[in-house]
């Protein structure tokens, strides 16, 4: 056994689900069992869930909830007085929540609304597909130059065949004085019209010529004329081109649109491969013959279903004579089972007695088992049944294990850059996080000729995105169960292996990490139950995505900065993220270290705000536990408390305000995708906004300055000593009048969402100390490790 950090609880508690996100089982709220000794019910039908906002009356209720484990998709807020959450629910579980005092008072989205979004998805990626299988045509409609009474300017229009697609990107080469320069164009779409792309830049010498060169191949070239107009409307010395993604992407279209990139600009992008493949986008096939509990049998292929499973046939017969016997034949890919009679020829065979029959005479091929644990103690009835793997995505979407690909972006890609990590889809859910990740590689790849700012942060930054960490999950949830949140891992065994289960399978990746964990006893994921939303799997790490951000942090030191990119809600988090059933939460960053994450979060907040005024609000920034819910094992808090990173995690699609209702409005995990565009693009505003933050501390080497006030003197009883520091630093003190090293004492926040502490002296105490910046700056050079070294700061506060 690995031996823990110092922070972890070295005994085992129970893990409480006291915290929000626990997983629906239907039908119903508990797990799906059948015990032996049960009455032989009907099997239960399979029921469509949908995401509604619950109205819960009172305290008591909100206890009941969280009893039934409902699957809720953020924290329990109040409005005029009410409670209110979002929740993903089955009709059941509407109709008992309704017993006690709840009910739903707006459904966000149907089954039949995620179908709707599916089919536009489809639509749009056939388009695609279709542009792409050609190459397309360039029309130039205009090249020209004019000078202002500032500069003098290119402006191009250019028209695609292919423009109805926003991956279709196109770029402009000409010469200045003697240099080959470049731009991207801007699409240009009207009401839904794509117009066509264009771009304006100020130049050093007018060009007599430009090309234009499509990501597909097509290229044009026209010669540049002088336009004897006036000054274009906008800020022509601003050309930053944005909107490259029109429809919701799966995996398979997420690595296709990364190799692109790579292919594309091989000088400043590469495809990481990470080392440990999914499971896979498979399953088993499966089919449960019979109608009751007592009399079902749940049949299972030895093969995929992909792999021959969905071949196979299975037959309960009546042999048609008396006395006969059980007995199972196989050929090739169908099963018949004879089942046995007794003297007036009637079926006598149990279920529990055709498992083992089957075990016996069809094991090369399938395995079987009673329904959920039942005894099968009832007698079986003539039937017949495919096995199918229940698995709905086209043929094009592979079920083999999938490696999961990072897009590393950067001028120098040899960890001598500070990195930047951004990594989305860990919930397979979360449709809007990968469109994150693409669009703001797409932004600095194709900006990165003529901004300025861009060519800044790819030069002096490496960038890792990971557009999806669960690739199999995601296909699961395009293409099978829009509301699946795990991966496809079945951890359940026999007894809940059964296809009716097969929407609850998998393990939480965000609560698979080993810090924190549900393991060690924090809240937030559950260890035992296999089915829960937040199960945690295993053991730690027991899933190869998880494995693959480890890895990648371990192979990348140099990565100082990270996000995790969620949705949905509109939060801005960072670490600590869990706490124990005593709500002890892992060690919060320091006061300094804690100022820090909040000066960064203005300047990333910021940028989200200026694609359309989203604010993120004050109530839903900061760490996990103070805005959200304690999440056992996350990933953030990995990466903060065992690798040093500057973690913090999106939660895109901020509610909406609903003015003629003066109420906020959720967005739901798949908004229509015009809702979806927008999230993913103020987002990518906020992730370029932390490479801002990345940079920007890559170049600061002024050290910070602290004063303590009051500073050295007398006084007559107690006083607290505050600390004023410059910017947010750490500061590292002692009391004994000894000498200040890394290894002394942190001054710490107050108290929760409070400021620093202060210290109170009571008796005369000489305070020594020292200040480091998130930069690594040492306030006045002081050297903690050299002995040698004296220039820390010093007071005396002496007590008469």
């Amino acid at each position: 056994m690995k031996k823990k950090k110092s922070w972890i609880r070295n005994v085992m508690v129970a893990t409480a689900m006291a915290g929000l996100g626990f997983s629906v089982v239907a039908p119903g709220f508990s797990t799906p069992t059948t015990a032996v000794g049960q009455p032989d019910l009907p099997l239960p039908k399979e029921e469509s869930v949908s995401v509604v906002q619950l109205e819960i009356p009172n305290e008591q209720a909100v206890e009941k909830l969280l009893e039934l484990g409902v699957d809720l998709t953020h924290r329990i807020h109040e409005h005029d007085g009410k409670l209110e959450v979002d929740a993903v629910v089955t009709p059941s579980e509407v109709a008992k929540l309704k017993a006690h005092g709840i009910h739903v008072k707006d459904t966000l989205i149907t089954e039949q609304q995620w179908n709707a979004r599916v089919k536009e998805r489809e639509s749009v990626s056939q388009l695609q597909s279709s542009l792409a299988a050609s190459e397309d045509t360039i029309k130039i409609l205009r090249a020209s130059h004019y000078t202002n009474q500032s500069d003098t300017f290119l402006y191009v229009e250019a028209k695609t065949s292919a423009g109805d697609s926003a991956s279709t990107a196109l770029t402009a080469t000409w010469t200045e004085n003697g240099e080959e320069k470049s731009a991207t164009l801007r699409r240009f779409v009207d009401y839904g019209e794509y117009i066509y792309h264009h771009f304006e830049v100020p130049v050093s010498a007018i060009p007599s010529s430009v090309k234009i060169e499509s990501n597909l191949g097509g290229t044009a070239t026209s010669s540049v004329t002088e336009w004897l107009g006036a000054d274009k409307p906008g800020n022509p010395n601003k050309h930053y081109v944005t909107d490259f993604i029109d429809h919701y992407m799966d995996p398979a279209e997420l690595y296709e649109r990364a190799e692109k990139l790579a292919e594309e600009f091989p000088d400043l992008v590469e495809i990481i491969e990470m080392p440990n493949q999914t499971n896979g986008y498979r399953r088993l096939a499966q089919a449960t013959i019979g109608s009751t509990t007592n009399t079902a049998v749940v049949v299972s292929s030895q093969a995929w279903g992909h792999e021959g499973g969905n071949d196979i046939t299975i037959e309960f017969e009546n042999p048609g004579t008396e006395n006969a016997d059980l007995e199972v034949s196989v050929e090739g890919k169908n099963v018949l089972v004879e089942l046995a009679t007794d003297g007036e020829g009637k079926v006598t065979s149990t279920a529990g007695q055709v498992v083992n029959a089957l075990n016996s005479g069809a094991s090369g091929l399938i395995t079987a088992t009673t329904y959920r644990g039942n005894a099968g103690a009832g007698v079986v009835q003539e039937n017949s049944a495919q096995l199918t793997d229940n698995l709905n995505a086209p043929e094009n979407i592979s079920r083999e294990p999938m490696t999961v690909k990072a897009i590393r972006i950067g001028k120098h890609r040899d960890g001598s850059k500070p990195g930047v990590l951004g990594y989305a889809q860990e919930h397979a859910r979360e449709w809007v996080t990968p469109l994150v990740t693409i669009e703001t590689a797409e932004r600095l790849l194709r900006n990165y000729a003529h901004d300025g700012e861009t060519k800044q942060l790819v030069n002096n930054l490496d960038i890792f995105l990971v557009p999806s960490v669960n690739p199999d999950g995601a296909n699961y949830s395009f293409y099978d169960f829009n509301m699946q949140r795990k991966n496809m891992t079945n951890h359940c065994g026999p007894t809940l292996s059964d296809s009716g289960v097969r929407n609850n399978w998998g393990v939480d990746l965000n609560r698979n990490h080993s810090v924190g964990s549900a393991f060690d006893g924090f809240v937030g994921a559950s260890t035992t139950n296999c089915t829960s939303g937040t199960y945690a799997g295993p053991e730690e790490n027991s899933e190869p995505e998880a494995r693959n951000l480890v890895w990648l942090a371990d192979q990348n030191p140099n990565i100082k900065f990270a996000m995790n990119i969620h949705s949905y809600g509109g939060y801005f988090m960072w670490s600590p993220g869990a706490y124990d059933p005593n709500r002890t939460t892992l060690p919060r960053p320091s006061a300094g270290e804690e100022a820090f994450y909040w000066a960064a979060s203005d300047l990333i907040l910021n940028d989200i705000q200026d694609h359309r005024g989203t604010v993120i609000l004050p109530s839903r920034t900061g760490p996990i536990p103070d805005v959200l819910y304690s999440a056992a094992g996350n990933s953030a808090d990995y990466l903060w408390y065992e690798k040093g990173i500057y973690a913090w995690n999106f939660e895109v699609g901020a509610d909406l305000w609903d003015k003629e209702a003066k109420r906020w409005r959720p967005v739901g995990f798949q908004p229509s995708f015009e809702e979806g565009h927008e999230e993913a693009m103020e987002f990518a505003n906020g992730l370029i906004g932390l490479m801002k933050v990345a940079y920007n501390n890559s170049k600061d080497k002024q050290p910070p300055s602290t004063k303590a006030n009051p500073g050295t003197g007398k006084f007559s009883g107690p006083v607290e000593v505050a600390f004023e520091t410059s910017e947010a630093a750490t500061i590292y003190y002692t009391l004994d009048g000894s000498r200040p090293t890394f290894e002394s004492t942190k001054l710490q926040l107050a108290g929760t969402r409070e400021p620093s502490e202060t210290l109170k002296v009571d008796t005369t105490t000489t305070i020594n100390w020292f200040a480091v910046d998130a930069a690594g700056n040492i306030e006045k050079n002081y050297n903690p490790i050299g002995k040698s070294s004296q220039n820390f700061n010093s007071a005396t506060i002496t007590i008469k």
